[in-house]
């Protein structure tokens, strides 16, 4: 495979999922890892991407700033915000997840619902700063340099002492059978803590992540109560979902 080639499927999984591991891409493409890691700086010298330890993330993903370049598939979160913002309530408290499509969901609350709103993303926080009639809330802890959120025992031990009417969160992997997915064991805790927290999980998800899993498993499908995507909820593509205890939207 060219080295045009191995770039390019290094930035569509990126861009699809956030972070990526070097590992998983050396499989992918059977090419030694430090081929993966050559190819990885390239693109960050770039500015395509940022390498980071092991793997790299999306700029989209760590630049709070960026809004119309560098997001992967925006107009499909565009489209899942749209629905996710019709399910917010006058005076509903809820948790808003970190990554790209819930930023997105934050960004088109309306000015004039009053909300109190959980999250434990720098960058979700500060979007909902400019909301007038939101009041927030951050869940502190260690701060992940890649995601941008808290984790570790002190984000899980607050999360134990809340309970949001919902919670809006992304994921890394979903998969009908195997449910929620990710790679990173930290986000992986603090993602369960959160479902704990909630009394309905609703899952924001473009349809390109659907039937993909990783190592380290979140939930089953059947703890989330409704499933977001851009699609129509009668498309065929989410058939697999149907037979499960979800609601799709």
């Amino acid at each position: 495979m060219l080295k045009e080639e191995r770039q390019h499927v290094i930035l569509n999984e990126v861009a699809l999922h956030n972070k990526v591991l070097l590992t998983d891409i050396a499989e992918m493409l059977d090419v030694s890892i430090d081929t993966i890691r050559r190819d990885v700086k390239e693109l960050d010298n770039e500015n395509k991407l940022r390498k980071v330890h092991g793997g790299a993330v999306s700029l989209g993903f760590t630049n709070a700033t960026v809004r119309n370049t560098n997001i992967y598939a925006l107009e499909e979160k565009k489209k899942i915000a749209e629905k996710a913002v019709m399910m917010l309530k006058e005076g509903g408290v809820v948790f808003i997840d970190g990554g790209t499509t819930c930023l997105e969901l934050t960004r088109q609350i309306p000015e004039n619902i009053k909300l109190t709103c959980f999250t434990m993303s720098l960058p979700v926080a500060m979007e909902l700063l400019a909301k007038p009639n939101v009041k927030v809330i951050f869940i502190g802890g260690e701060i992940s340099p890649d995601s941008q959120i808290s984790i570790g025992p002190s984000t899980i031990r607050q999360l134990s002492e809340i309970r949001v009417d919902y919670s809006f969160i992304g994921t890394g992997y979903v998969d009908s059978l195997f449910g929620l997915t990710e790679f990173d064991w930290d986000i992986v805790q603090v993602k369960k803590a959160v479902i704990k927290a909630s009394k309905k999980t609703v899952l924001l998800s473009i349809s390109e992540k659907l039937n993909s899993q990783h190592r380290y498993k979140t939930c089953d499908i059947n703890a989330i109560n409704t499933m977001i995507t851009e699609l129509d909820p009668n498309n065929n593509l989410l058939n697999l979902f149907r037979n499960q205890e979800i609601h799709l939207l």
